[in-house]
């Protein structure tokens, strides 16, 4: 039997996204997370890193709020108090391509191997703040075809204007766009992380035709803010209990169409923090799988319902042996009396002849 359409999609768009994941034929010259106080991007960006090291790629960490470098990262770059312009040189000189040797008598036909490099920036939003006009040239200056770019914005942090955080910028303008819509402008993909907890509490609310639950900033609480709990649930029916994220995809392809698609990423069982994950499109979750009718040609096979729209045998035959009023009078008796009304009187009829002759 052949896959069907929705089946083909969903595979094509699960090899995309791990497509994304590893780097694979710069996909994605520069992917912008977005993440806010319930679900940072810290799930997604260890993944990154993982496979860029199984890849054998430099990772160069740029950090605006990371105190401590990561294990996995080749270079550690501290971006604060460092202009745009400054930070894309020192960026730049990192992952330069290595030139083939000019001076060499000897000829080598094969082409000098360029190493892969992963840039990833831990918050945008002091730059984006800042300058956002020289955003693009900064992007420009520090991506080149063997170097990707993952840059992280907190959406929920404000932003102020330009004009409000330096009165001398050249996008001072009242009309200058807000940076989180010029940086999904110029980002090729855009991820969307939120919470799996969350994603199944709303799912769980929708069914119930009840409000979804609030929390962090959309609380509308004060005091403490309350984002992932804790603990999980360990006896969750369907793996509920896992703690995952969830990805929301939105990739640019060079033609202009978007691909967009909901992806599942749960770390497996028994793995460490460093340990492999499960990536997985959202329809086949087990908290978000539904209920699929199959139908494979068989016959006699009747949907579940609480009532029974077919006949038996019985049922049919009596229903077959039943004499509808006045059948008599859909015979044509003569010459077009066909359709006259047969009727017989009883004790009780009155007879009139006035009517009779009428």
């Amino acid at each position: 039997m052949a896959p069907s359409a929705q089946a083909h999609k969903r595979a094509h768009s699960l090899l995309l996204f791990e497509k994304l994941l590893n780097l694979r034929d710069t996909a994605s010259p520069l992917t912008l997370i977005l993440d806010t106080l319930e679900q940072s991007a810290e799930p997604l960006t260890h993944e990154f890193m993982r496979r860029a090291k199984i890849e054998r790629a430099k990772i160069v960490f740029v950090s605006f709020a990371t105190i401590k470098k990561p294990t996995t990262a080749d270079i550690f770059i501290k971006a604060r108090g460092k202009s745009l312009q400054a930070l894309a040189a020192e960026i730049a000189s990192h992952v330069a391509p290595s030139r083939p040797n000019t001076t060499s008598t000897t000829k080598d036909t094969n082409p000098p191997t360029v190493q892969k490099s992963l840039i990833l920036l831990d918050a945008l939003n002091p730059a984006a703040s800042l300058s956002p006009a020289l955003l693009p040239a900064f992007f420009n200056a520090i991506i080149t075809p063997a170097a990707s770019c993952v840059a992280v914005y907190h959406t929920d942090v404000p932003a102020l204007h330009p004009g409000v955080a330096d009165p001398t910028s050249l996008s001072s303008s009242p009309y200058a766009p807000h940076p989180l819509t010029l940086l999904s402008h110029l980002a090729t993909t855009v991820f969307r992380v939120s919470s799996l907890h969350h994603a199944v509490a709303a799912r769980r609310a929708r069914e119930r035709s009840l409000a979804e639950p609030e929390w962090g900033l959309g609380e509308g609480r004060e005091g403490v803010l309350v984002g992932l709990r804790d603990g999980v649930e360990e006896s969750s029916e369907g793996g509920e209990g896992q703690r995952g994220v969830v990805v929301e995809m939105e990739m640019r392809r060079r033609s202009g169409r978007a691909v967009a698609e909901r992806f599942v990423i749960v770390q497996k069982a028994g793995a460490g923090a460093g340990g492999g994950v499960v990536v997985m499109v959202m329809g086949d979750h087990p908290a978000f799988r539904k209920a699929k009718v199959e139908d494979d040609g068989r016959e006699g096979e009747e949907m579940e319902t609480s009532f029974n729209l077919g006949l038996t045998e019985k049922q049919r035959r009596d229903r077959e042996g039943v004499v509808l009023p006045y059948f008599d009078a859909q015979v044509e008796v003569g010459g077009g009396e066909g359709g006259r009304i047969l009727y017989d009187m009883g004790r009780e009829d009155d007879f009139d002849e006035e009517e009779d002759e009428i």
